[in-house]
C-alpha cells in the first residue's frame, strides 16, 4: 500500500517537528539546491550560461536571475520588509551580460539576506500572513487572465509561502542541472548526487 504525504507533512516527519522548525528545513533544502547550481555554474563558460536551446526556452542565466528575484521578493522583501525592487519579466528577457561567477555571487548574496530573516523566525511567525507585491506590468504578464487586473499582489500564510518558494527553487535547480548536462554532453555526476 502506498501512502502519499503532502510535502509539508513529509518535512516534519522526515526531520522531526520537535528537532527542526520548518523555516530551518526549508533553508537547508534550498542551500542544497544552491550548491548544485554553483557546481553547474563552475563548469560552464559564460557563453554556455546564457545559451538558449530554443528561443522560447530559458538559459541557465535566466533561471539564476529568476531564482534570485523570486527568493528576494518572497523572503527578503515579503517577510523581511526590504524594499521591493524586482522586475520579473526582465529575468526572462535577458540574453547575457552577467558572468556565471557573478550569478553565483548574486544567488549567495540573496541567500545570506534570506538566511538572516528565516533564522530569526519563530513558530508563531509561521502562522502569520504575508503579502507579496508585483509591479502591475509583471503581474499582468505573469498571470493568464482574460482581462488586465489592477491588484498586483497575493497573500499567503508564511508556512505555505516557505514551502512554495522551496519547491520553486528545487524545480528550477533541476532545470539548471539538466541544461548543464546537455551543454557539457556529460553522463556523469556533476553536482555531487546522481540524478
Amino acid at each position: 500500500m502506498c501512502i502519499i504525504i503532502p510535502v509539508y507533512e513529509y518535512l516534519y516527519i522526515a526531520e522531526g517537528a520537535n528537532t527542526m522548525k520548518l523555516n530551518d528545513i526549508v533553508l537547508n533544502e534550498m542551500n542544497k539546491q544552491l550548491k548544485r547550481i554553483e557546481a553547474c555554474l563552475h563548469l560552464l563558460s559564460d557563453e554556455q550560461v546564457w545559451h538558449r536551446f530554443k528561443p522560447n526556452m530559458n538559459s541557465i542565466g535566466n533561471l539564476c536571475m529568476h531564482l534570485a528575484g523570486n527568493e528576494y521578493q518572497h523572503f527578503v522583501s515579503g517577510i523581511g520588509k526590504a524594499p521591493f525592487n524586482r522586475t520579473r519579466s526582465e529575468e526572462f528577457s535577458m540574453n547575457r551580460g552577467i558572468p556565471g561567477k557573478e550569478l553565483a555571487e548574486l544567488l549567495k548574496d540573496v541567500r545570506r539576506q534570506s538566511s538572516s530573516i528565516l533564522e530569526a523566525m519563530t513558530e508563531r511567525d509561521l502562522k502569520t500572513s504575508i503579502t507579496v507585491h508585483f509591479s502591475i506590468d509583471d503581474w499582468n504578464k505573469m498571470m493568464v487572465r482574460p482581462a488586465f487586473e489592477t491588484n498586483s499582489n497575493y497573500s499567503r500564510d508564511l508556512e505555505t509561502m516557505l514551502i512554495q518558494v522551496c519547491e520553486h527553487y528545487s524545480y528550477h535547480s533541476g532545470q539548471v542541472v539538466i541544461l548543464t548536462k546537455l551543454l557539457m554532453d556529460r553522463e556523469d555526476n556533476i553536482t555531487g548526487t546522481f540524478h
